[in-house]
Parts: C-alpha cells; structure tokens; sequence
C-alpha cells in the first residue's frame, strides 16, 4: 500500500486522525507493514529500533492517538511479562489512551488511564532508559494531562 508523505526516519503518517464515534477508520490494512516490522526474531533489547516503536513514538508526540497504541501492540505482544519493557510499552499505550479518551469527551476515563501509567513507570526502574525512553519523561506527560483534565473539569 502506498503512503506518502513520511516523517524522518522513514515514519509514514497517518491520513488522518482516528478518533472513535468522531471519524472514519483506517482501512484494516494501513498500519500493517509498520506492525510487521516486529517479529518472534526481534529481540527484545532491539524493539525500539523497530518501525513499529518508532511510528508509535513519532504518533504519540504528533497526537495520532489512536494510532500510536495499534502499531505498541506489535511491540507489546513481543515483551517478555513482567518485564520494565513491558510496563514501558503499557505506559506509553495508556497514555496514547489517556489523551484519546479527551479528545472523545471522556475525561475521567482518561484520569484513571494516567493512574494506569503511572503504576506503569512505578515497576520501571528510576534514572535508567527503558527502550530508549526515560520513564520519567513519561510520567511527566501523564502529569502534565492529568493537570490539563483535572483544570478543564
């Protein structure tokens, strides 16, 4: 399937924004070749190098919410559990939830989403990156969020 145009790194972006009961679906197979990059041979140290991580990253930052937590499956469903790449890849896809949830309207689901991301980060272990990702970079996000809902209640 083509795509154009794509970010750095070769990222493809999204055609639009996917919001639940707001706007039209991606077709099934959109996000397919981003969630192939991930397979049983990735290992698991090598998972944020992968497009997959690297597209959610880049649609997490870019606000492709809903999208940002399809292509974390793939990187999720290859984590050991427990493990702190597990609870980084869950922290990162709740937070993408988090701030879908406001954008559909939900605000207090998207509070109990941050609660779920920071008990993420708390089994991260503190001043270490996990999958190149500071966990306290994230739990900033999510405070930052938390704040934002809590303020627009």
């Amino acid at each position: 399937m083509s795509r154009s145009p794509e970010w750095p790194d070769g990222v493809p972006v999204p055609p639009h924004l996917y919001v639940p009961g707001k706007t039209r679906r991606h077709p099934e197979d959109w996000f397919d070749d981003i969630k192939a990059s991930v397979s049983s041979a990735t290992p698991v140290r090598d998972l944020h190098e992968t497009q997959a991580f690297r597209a959610g990253i880049a649609y997490l930052d870019a606000g492709f919410f809903w999208e940002c937590h399809e292509v974390l499956e793939a990187v999720w469903m290859r984590t050991q559990d427990p493990s702190p790449e597990r609870d980084m890849v869950q922290a990162l896809i709740q937070l993408a939830n988090a701030q879908l949830k406001v954008l559909m309207g939900r605000p207090r689901a998207s509070l109990r989403l941050c609660d779920m991301v920071d008990a993420h980060l708390q089994r991260c272990p503190a001043g270490r990156l996990v999958l190149g990702v500071a966990p306290e970079d994230i739990r900033s996000r999510a405070g930052k969020l938390r704040n934002d809902v809590i303020d627009a209640l």
